[in-house]
């Protein structure tokens, strides 16, 4: 028998065979790209944005989000086969929500950086180029004075630096500040110089004058002497009427010889100036605080003051003391 003529391909190949290849080529796309997807996730958190994948338009994204590959966070961000996010996907799917110049910033730079525990509410971006309203749940700002070295990445999250985020936090009033310099101090990542030479190319910009305020105590190089400290002491002492005290009275304690800042010998209490210069080293911490026992154990009170007390916080500090004062009088 002869062969049927209607299954005998012609030369150039039938639109059957046409139809097949082109199935085929799509099919090795889709998986090519679906290939380029998943490596990309894999290095953000399971997330990808339109802007990151040219060839995934929203079309493209809504079929495959109807049929589970893909889950919608933000506008334009998806994440990939699963729902549920860490932490540190949430604050990446807002930085990426707010395009390709877009950083984490304020205090949720401040979490990624370890300065603080809580988010807040509001996930904070500086996006420059971003247009439009801010997508739901993220405060964009649109700012345009990044330097590059405001930038960094910390966990694979586009952030800005520490000098930055202070600057930042500074400038929105945020009440943590302080503790998030602190924490940069325990965490060794308080860098002055940086923050300085950010201090000196912002002039004129929000937050730098209570940056500075903030920072003027845990600069190492510390411009109050210890004759300033003492000299400022009696005057907060005359002005609060705690009376006068002995400015490095003798104490001679288990063969010890000691001479602490200021002391109320009657009332048995003792007042120690913590100077960073002096004070700020491991030695003379450990130091401090075997002296602070000895004398507790022979019957004295030991408190500590700092400068940013006797500056900020006279009348609570003039409190403390006075009932300390009262309270050994009246056991007397």
């Amino acid at each position: 028998m002869g062969e049927n003529p209607s299954r005998t391909p012609s030369t150039d190949g039938t639109k059957t065979d046409l139809c097949i290849r082109k199935s085929s080529r799509r099919r090795r796309e889709r998986a090519e790209f679906d290939h380029q997807i998943a490596e990309l996730a894999n290095r953000q958190y399971g997330l990808v944005a339109l802007w990151q994948l040219p060839d995934l338009d929203e079309e493209l994204a809504r079929k495959r989000a109807r049929v589970g590959k893909l889950h919608r966070v933000h506008q334009g961000v998806y994440s990939v086969g699963h729902r549920v996010l860490p932490r540190n996907g949430h604050l990446l799917a807002a930085v990426l929500a707010c395009g390709p110049e877009a950083v984490l910033s304020h205090r949720s730079a401040a979490v990624l950086h370890g300065l603080l525990s809580e988010v807040g509410t509001r996930i904070h971006v500086i996006a420059p180029n971003r247009r439009g309203r801010s997508p739901a749940g993220i405060a964009a700002h649109r700012d345009g004075t990044l330097a590059p070295g405001d930038r960094t990445v910390v966990e694979e999250i586009p952030c800005t630096s520490i000098a930055r985020t202070l600057l930042d936090m500074a400038a929105a009033k945020d009440r943590s500040l302080r503790y998030a310099i602190n924490q940069a101090e325990v965490e060794r990542k308080f860098d002055l110089r940086a923050i300085e030479e950010l201090l000196g190319r912002s002039r004129g910009r929000r937050g730098v004058r209570r940056l500075k305020l903030e920072i003027s105590l845990h600069d190492p190089r510390e411009q109050v002497t210890r004759r300033e400290f003492e000299a400022r002491f009696l005057r907060f002492s005359r002005r609060f009427r705690l009376g006068f005290p002995e400015v490095n009275g003798h104490l001679v304690i288990d063969g010890i010889s000691m001479m602490p800042d200021f002391l109320w010998r009657e009332a048995r209490l003792i007042v120690e100036i913590d100077s960073r210069r002096v004070h700020g080293t491991v030695t003379a911490f450990e130091k401090d605080r075997r002296r602070d026992q000895i004398l507790t154990a022979a019957g004295w009170t030991v408190i500590r003051c700092t400068w940013r007390q006797l500056r900020d916080e006279p009348g609570q500090l003039a409190d403390t003391i006075r009932a300390l004062l009262m309270r050994s009088g009246g056991n007397r």
